[in-house]
C-alpha cells in the first residue's frame, strides 16, 4: 500500500482540495491511501473552506474532510509527503529531522506541475473564487503527474 498524504497551513483550502482531486483520480486502486494535514491546528475538526467545497462539487470532485494537524506520527506512516509550498515544506522538514525521518520523502506539489513557474501553491484563502479555481488547475494537473510518478516508481519495484 503505497501512503500519500497532502500538506498545506490549516488544512481547508488547498490540501484537502489536493487529497479529493487526488482520491477521485486513484479511484478504487486498493493500494493508494490518500489524506491531507495542516502545519498548524488553527482549523482543527473544521470542514474545508465552504470555497473549496464548491470548487470541488463545480469539478464533480467528491470531498469529504476534517482538517488536521500535521503529526510526527505521519512523517513515519506516509511514503510521500506533498507540501503546497516552500514554508509548510520547511516546516514538514524539520519536523522529520526532529523525529529523525527521511526527509527523501517530502516533495513540493508543483514538483509534478509541468506548467510550473513557481514552486508554490497560492494560497487562495484571502482571495476570491477565482484562486480556487486556479488552484484547482494546479492540483488537477499535478495530481496526474504525481499518480504517474507513483505507479512507475511501485512498477521498479
Amino acid at each position: 500500500m503505497v501512503k500519500v498524504l497532502f500538506v498545506c497551513l490549516g488544512n481547508i483550502c488547498r490540501s484537502p482540495l489536493a487529497e479529493a482531486i487526488f482520491s477521485h483520480k486513484v479511484g478504487d486502486a486498493a493500494h493508494i491511501s490518500v489524506d491531507s494535514c495542516g502545519t498548524s491546528d488553527f482549523h482543527t475538526g473544521e470542514q474545508p473552506d465552504p470555497r473549496t467545497i464548491e470548487t470541488a462539487n463545480f469539478y464533480n470532485i467528491p470531498i469529504s474532510h476534517r482538517a488536521r494537524q500535521l503529526m510526527p506520527q505521519d512523517l513515519r506512516k506516509f511514503d510521500y509527503v506533498i507540501a503546497m509550498d516552500r514554508q509548510n515544506a520547511a516546516n514538514v522538514t524539520k519536523m522529520a529531522k526532529d523525529n529523525k525521518v527521511d526527509p527523501e520523502k517530502i516533495y513540493f506539489m508543483r514538483n509534478f506541475d509541468e506548467q510550473q513557474d513557481d514552486i508554490n501553491v497560492p494560497d487562495p484563502y484571502f482571495g476570491g473564487m477565482e484562486g480556487f479555481h486556479q488552484v484547482y488547475e494546479i492540483l488537477d494537473r499535478s495530481c496526474d503527474k504525481l499518480l504517474k510518478h507513483i505507479i512507475q516508481k511501485e512498477s521498479e519495484k
